[in-house]
């Protein structure tokens, strides 16, 4: 396996898991909604957003250093 498509199953397997706790957490709150959690319903939120951003800037990054590995023949 290369080393960056075991990168990228390793960062899936991060986005999955992050999913899988938020997915319950949103179950939990569903059950009982007037638990009166915003404070870390807000937390949760603000992670992953800054998890997103972080995402997107390493996809961005990799795919600028293949971008620019690339010889062009000039």
């Amino acid at each position: 396996m290369d080393c960056d498509k075991e990168g990228i199953y390793v960062m899936w397997n991060y986005i999955r898991v992050l999913w899988l706790l938020i997915w319950a957490r949103v179950t939990a709150l569903r059950t009982e909604p007037e638990r009166g959690e915003v404070s870390g319903f807000v937390i949760i939120t603000a992670l992953m957003a800054i998890a997103a951003i972080a995402i997107v800037a390493i996809i961005i990054a990799k795919l600028t250093a293949k971008a620019n590995s690339i010889d062009l023949g000039g």
